[in-house]
């Protein structure tokens, strides 16, 4: 597997060893020694979590202040844009955030740790994600980052017009008023 580390070091895209011949292909979608080995990161995952989303919807940007989940995300099918953005006062990544597009075609995950927001766009007409979490989903800790907010400046790669929200991500806050991790100030 290849690890690269993003613009958030933090986060980081897996691409796993596909072997394709005629027949179509194989892939190890994970493998808990060998992502242990190649990322430095020794979690258990304790659920799994799939959706299926048509073109334009925008899933995010989701976290748990408590129980925070890290999440190992990939797509069978489709193609997105995924998104985290850093919650952790004392990170010097703040506030920022980094995007990525995964596809079916290319096997790509990303790793998004315990302590950001996380989020997706679908490009194609739609899209099936799975993602595995490091802890159990308790909505009574969930919390929504408004998607579009003007002081993280997610560069969506939306195609006109507003992305398709649940009345729950159109809800979200700002990040001046976000429950974020660690102390304030």
């Amino acid at each position: 597997m290849k690890v690269t580390r993003t613009s958030i070091p933090d986060v980081l895209i897996i691409e796993p060893r596909v072997f394709a011949d005629t027949r179509g292909h194989f892939f190890e979608s994970y493998n808990h020694t060998a992502f242990a080995e190649a990322t430095g990161i020794d979690t258990q995952f304790v659920q799994d979590n799939q959706s299926r989303s048509g073109k334009g919807v925008l899933r995010g940007m989701h976290y748990q202040i408590r129980q925070a989940q890290g999440k190992l995300v990939r797509v069978s099918a489709g193609r997105i844009f995924d998104v985290a953005v850093d919650l952790r006062r004392e990170s010097p990544t703040f506030g920022r955030w980094v995007g990525a597009e995964l596809s079916a075609e290319d096997f790509r995950q990303i790793w998004v740790p315990p302590g950001f927001a996380h989020g997706f766009l679908v490009l194609s007409e739609w899209a099936e994600v799975l993602y595995k979490t490091t802890d159990y989903y308790a909505p009574a800790h969930e919390r929504c980052l408004r998607w579009d907010d003007p002081q993280v400046g997610v560069a969506w790669p939306l195609e006109g017009g507003q992305p398709l929200l649940s009345a729950k991500d159109a809800a979200g806050v700002s990040l001046a008023d976000a429950e974020c991790f660690g102390s304030p100030g």
